[in-house]
């Protein structure tokens, strides 16, 4: 897609305020493809103000009428789904094949399953002598990520739509041109003027400028704990209401009862998907320790297999940033079993599928948050071991437990303190609550829990 130049705000583009610019480059050749604004505090301001004027009208629209917006904008996107797979994989380097099928397809599911629930949920019922309404907080600033740059922006702004809000979103400033796809696709399916709204920018100016905008009432935010935290001082300071979707350092729990092979090689494959750019991935896998030289095995041959099957990372600060943890690892002690440190190509962001062994709980990269296609493999004594390794850490996004019995997976599973557990390679359900315990965040994206976190509650006695 060609890049727009300006800003969508109020139902149509305009010019931005300033004339910087941001570079959007491709991760696989290092080129620049494309040019957006960098946004500045006057663009959301906008942006914001007309979020505001808009909001009155689209709270009182029927939730039908709104349902029947989102699944427009569903259709829209999957009609230009070879469209946004071809721009992220331009922008984030995502291999074609997992453009189509995750970073296109996914975000379809979600915005059609906002459509239903818009439909059907119950925004107000009787209780005693009461009628509880559950009624829009307002004008939503939504900060987005690059690692899934579309399912992160559905994942917020059909809910918040479905609910009756209206949203500014600040995209990540490394993928912007999904973003703005979408303001396309919102245009097309016929949502009003100003209930949505779009600000490309980098997140010191812009992002700062929107979660501290005295009109914003609720800030969903997803990336890293560190930002998420300032983010969360920022609102808190004006009491404005936060959804923070923040860093995870996920357990996959290997029981001895459990197909081992098969455990293995998902795991794996869990870690090196997206180039292991996903808050949610599996990087510390727990086998017990009479199993643990032949899963040590099993991964580095299954690793081995994704060399030239895996994109890049986004960008060359990430690049360094995922080297650098590798190079502690081997540092603090860790074995390297796959992969390492060197780059693998004379050109583009890639980094090696690595996996280390040996890894111990309080070595670094078994506590701190990579964010690139790094596995590693901790031993486990006894499951009272396995349970206070997988909990140790300050994160609980999500992780996954195999065993033979499903029930003996799940009575671990329900012992660990983790928002998201995945039994025996359960698979991915939009409709499902997803977000943290800890330092992972506050709140919850989609289904049904996703769109209570855009509601407010009043009660009318009688």
């Amino acid at each position: 897609m060609k890049a727009h130049d300006g800003m969508y705000i109020g139902g149509a583009w305009r010019p931005a305020v300033g004339t910087e610019t941001i570079e959007v480059v491709n991760p696989v050749d290092e080129q620049v493809v494309a040019q957006v604004p960098a946004g500045t505090a006057e663009d959301v301001d906008q942006a914001v103000r007309a979020a505001r004027a808009a909001f009155p009208a689209w709270a009182a629209t029927p939730p039908a009428e709104r349902a029947g917006r989102l699944a427009a904008l569903r259709d829209v996107l999957a009609a230009r789904k070879d469209e946004i797979a071809e721009t992220v994989t331009t922008e984030l380097g995502s291999p074609p094949a997992f453009s189509r099928n995750v970073h296109a397809a996914v975000p379809v599911a979600v915005a059609g399953s906002y459509a239903e629930l818009a439909a059907t949920y119950t925004f107000e019922e009787k209780t005693g002598n009461s009628t509880v309404r559950l009624e829009p907080v307002g004008v939503v600033g939504a900060i987005t990520p690059w690692n899934y740059p579309l399912h992160q922006i559905v994942a917020k702004v059909a809910p918040a739509l479905a609910a009756g809000c209206t949203v500014v979103l600040k995209p990540a400033e490394d993928t912007p041109l999904v973003a703005q796809l979408f303001a396309e696709a919102v245009h097309e399916a016929g949502v009003p003027a100003g209930v949505f709204n779009l600000v490309t920018g980098l997140g010191p100016v812009a992002g700062h400028a929107l979660a501290e905008h005295p009109e914003v009432d609720l800030v969903s935010f997803t990336g890293s704990t560190a930002v998420g935290r300032r983010i969360g001082a920022t609102a808190g300071a004006a009491i404005k209401r936060v959804a923070l979707e923040l860093g995870g350092k996920s357990a996959n729990v290997i029981l001895p009862s459990a197909d081992l092979a098969k455990a293995v090689n998902v795991g794996v494959a869990n870690v090196m998907s997206n180039s292991g750019q996903t808050c949610s991935a599996w990087t510390r896998m727990l086998v017990r320790r009479d199993q643990y030289d032949e899963a040590v095995s099993l991964a580095a041959a299954a690793a081995a297999k994704y060399g030239e099957r895996i994109g890049p990372v986004v960008n060359a600060k990430q690049q360094a940033r995922v080297r650098g943890y590798i190079e502690k690892g081997i540092a603090e002690g860790a074995r390297l079993v796959a992969g390492g440190p060197e780059a693998p190509r004379e050109r583009g962001y890639f980094v090696a599928p690595t996996v280390f062994a040996d890894v111990t709980p309080g070595m670094t990269i078994a506590q701190e948050e990579i964010f690139g296609p790094v596995l590693s493999i901790l031993a486990y004594e006894d499951e009272e071991d396995a349970l206070r390794i997988a909990n140790g850490t300050v994160y609980g996004l999500a992780g996954a437990v195999w065993a033979g019995d499903e029930d003996e997976a799940v009575a671990f599973a329900r012992r660990m303190q983790t928002g998201q557990v995945d039994i025996n390679g359960g698979r991915f359900n939009p409709l499902a609550p997803f977000g943290g315990y800890k330092q992972s965040g506050v709140g919850r994206e989609l289904g049904a829990h996703g769109l209570s976190e855009y509601l407010q509650t009043q009660s009318l006695q009688f």
